[in-house]
C-alpha cells in the first residue's frame, strides 16, 4: 500500500530535504509540500493524504492549530510531528491535539520513515528522549493508587515479563539484550509478542499498561541492574 504524504515546514531547505528523502521510499508518495497551516489545511481537505508531515512552526497558523482543526473533521488524516522542540509542553500539546508520532529534527531518516509508516497503520510513536520521560513520570508517581488488573498478564512467559520489566524501567532494546545475554531480534520478538498478547500497540502504551497494572512499583535502577522502591 502506498502512502500519501503532505509535508509542512517553513524551511524551504527541510521540505525539499524531506521531499527527497521519501520520494526514494517506494511505499510513499509525496502528495505537496507547503510552509502554510491554513494552505496545508485546503491541501488535505483536496488531496486526502494519509499523513501529514509537519513542523508547528508554520506561516498563517501554527501545526498544533492546524492538527487540532482537522482533527475534529470527517477521516483525519494521521499526523507526524517533526520539529526541533519536543519540551514537556510540546509533548502535552502534540499529543492532545491528536498527532500519532512526535520526533524531534534529529531523529535518523529511518526513523521518520518508520514513524509515518506507523502513523499510517493508526500506530504511536513517539522519540525516544519522550518515551524516556514518560518512564521517569511513571516512576515517580506514589504507589499507594489502586491498580487496574489486568488478567492477559498471567499469559506472559518469564522471559517475556522479563523483557516487559526492563522496558518499562526504561531500558532501550539494545540494553535489554545485553543484560539478558540475547539478540536484539530476540528481544523485537519477545516485545511483539507481549504487545499482542495484551492488546497494546506499542512501547509507550505497554509501559502505561506495566504501571497501571502493578506489574511495575515506581523504582530506581542502580548499577549491576538492581532496582530499589
Amino acid at each position: 500500500m502506498t502512502i500519501r504524504v503532505l509535508i509542512c515546514d517553513e524551511l524551504p531547505v527541510i521540505r525539499d530535504g524531506l521531499r527527497t528523502l521519501l520520494d526514494s521510499v517506494s511505499c510513499i508518495d509525496v502528495i505537496d509540500t507547503t510552509d502554510d497551516g491554513m494552505d496545508a489545511i485546503a491541501l488535505t481537505r483536496a488531496a486526502r493524504p494519509d499523513v501529514v508531515v509537519t513542523d508547528l512552526n508554520l506561516r498563517i497558523i501554527s501545526g498544533l492549530e492546524m492538527i487540532r482543526r482537522l482533527g475534529k473533521e470527517d477521516a483525519p488524516p494521521n499526523f507526524v510531528v517533526f520539529t526541533r522542540s519536543v519540551g514537556d509542553d510540546t509533548v502535552s500539546d502534540v499529543l492532545h491535539a491528536g498527532a500519532s508520532c512526535l520526533l524531534g529534527k534529529d531523529a535518523s531518516p529511518q526513523e521518520l520513515v518508520d514513524a509515518i509508516r506507523a502513523a499510517a497503520a493508526g500506530r504511536t510513536l513517539l522519540a525516544s528522549d519522550v518515551v524516556q520521560r514518560l518512564v521517569t513520570w511513571f516512576r515517580a508517581q506514589s504507589d499507594t493508587r489502586e491498580f487496574a488488573p489486568c488478567p492477559e498478564l498471567t499469559e506472559l512467559t518469564p522471559r517475556e515479563r522479563d523483557v516487559t520489566q526492563m522496558v518499562a524501567w526504561g531500558m532501550s532494546i539494545e540494553e535489554v539484550a545485553r543484560e539478558l545475554t540475547i539478540g536484539v531480534a530476540t528481544v523485537r520478538t519477545h516485545l511483539y509478542r507481549v504487545c499482542t498478547k495484551l492488546g497494546v500497540r506499542d512501547r509507550a502504551q505497554l509501559v502505561s499498561l506495566a504501571y497501571q497494572s502493578g506489574l511495575i512499583q515506581p523504582v530506581e535502577r542502580t548499577r549491576g541492574g538492581e532496582r530499589s522502591r
